[in-house]
């Protein structure tokens, strides 16, 4: 009797190989295109956080400037007491001598993850300005007293991103 050497794989183990790989992989993607969405909808809550902050900083800062008298409300800033701009956190200010030095409240401006800047442009963001109305969708242009991404998506619990 003759033995016969089977060593390799037959062409149904082949094919259900495949298929079981096919499935598998259909099921992956799905999760993994909304594991990238969940990290950009983080990013983004952070990063709006930190602006947040800051200018909430800025204010403060302003406020505690007019309190000791080092600057007169209207002078040399808006009003309200909010950045003129986003890159006024950058710079950074002074306020009048109530710190020696010049307070940065942000290193740079955080980018928008649903809305990236091109390489070499400045991150763009929706600003409202103190005498907007909530509900807003053009930026008055006095100052920055709140920002919102220019993302019109929808997010994972179903709110849009320009009204976080």
């Amino acid at each position: 009797m003759m033995r016969i050497n089977s060593s390799g794989l037959t062409l149904i183990e082949l094919i259900v190989t495949v298929t079981i790989i096919s499935v598998l992989s259909l099921l992956v993607m799905p999760m993994a295109q909304m594991t990238a969405k969940r990290t950009k909808e983080l990013e983004l809550k952070r990063n709006l956080r930190v602006v947040r902050n800051a200018l909430d900083e800025y204010k403060k800062s302003y406020d505690r400037a007019v309190e000791e008298k080092k600057i007169v409300p209207g002078l040399d800033q808006v009003v309200s007491g909010y950045p003129a701009t986003l890159q006024e956190l950058v710079d950074g200010k002074d306020f009048g001598g109530l710190y020696n030095y010049k307070k940065k409240f942000l290193r740079a401006i955080p980018a928008d993850p649903f809305n990236p800047p091109k390489p070499g442009e400045e991150p763009e963001w929706s600003l409202r300005s103190y005498t907007d109305e909530p509900d807003s969708t053009a930026w008055g242009g006095e100052d920055v007293y709140d920002i919102h991404s220019l993302s019109k998506e929808t997010a994972i619990d179903g709110t849009n991103y320009n009204e976080w």
